[in-house]
């Protein structure tokens, strides 16, 4: 089956444009779409809390996701990459019409997943190797790190990293990998070090569950 799906952040945002682009582009192409997928959501939100993560769970070998462009997917890199491994791994392909993305089960589509990967795996390390020098420069200034203050001063070095991250619809799992910490360094840090009522309040569970 071929899937068009469309995006838009606001009410405020029209889907007709992208479904012109994409009608477009499958006339061109001789392609029929058989299902429309059309959704009103920002893309930072979890792909299993949008139509997307339904068509996605549904989704075969052989079928094709059209969309107007990569960011219709997700709004960050680690996102779209699962996306494309997930339909890489089933035998499903995604083109985009801006972009011209053709992803496939081919060998320039596996060289385009693993740049996106490589991309991503710099972005942690970057991240895991400046917690690192913060650390060390704690230490340099003659303060001691027991396990409490260890846990204090790794997250709150990189606290605006995770507050983006969160907002971004990252799970604990998720920011910890990126961060090179325990999950539950985490938890801790949310038990102990914020006002806990304030931060669930502007941050829920549900977005912080471990996946």
């Amino acid at each position: 089956m071929t899937y068009g799906y469309i995006r838009v952040s606001t009410d405020k945002q029209t889907v007709e444009n992208q479904r012109f682009e994409i009608t477009r582009f499958c006339k061109t192409n001789r392609i029929k779409v058989d299902k429309w997928i059309s959704e009103t959501i920002s893309g930072t939100k979890s792909v299993d809390k949008r139509q997307l993560g339904s068509l996605l769970n549904n989704i075969q070998k052989d079928d094709l996701i059209i969309c107007s462009e990569l960011s219709r997917l997700g709004r960050n890199l680690f996102m779209i990459l699962n996306i494309i491994s997930h339909c890489q791994n089933i035998g499903a392909k995604i083109w985009t019409v801006k972009d011209n993305y053709r992803l496939n089960d081919d060998i320039q589509s596996k060289v385009l997943a693993f740049a996106f990967g490589l991309a991503a795996e710099i972005e942690r390390n970057l991240i895991s190797q400046r917690t690192k020098e913060a650390l060390a420069r704690v230490k340099a200034e003659g303060k001691k790190l027991g396990n409490k203050q260890i846990i204090y001063k790794n997250v709150k070095l990189t606290g605006k990293e995770i507050k983006t991250m969160i907002k971004e619809g990252f799970t604990y799992v998720e920011i910890a990998k990126r961060l090179g910490v325990d999950t539950e360094t985490l938890r801790k840090f949310r038990n102990e070090r914020l006002n806990k009522a304030k931060f669930k309040r502007m941050y829920p569970e549900s977005k912080l569950r471990a996946s």
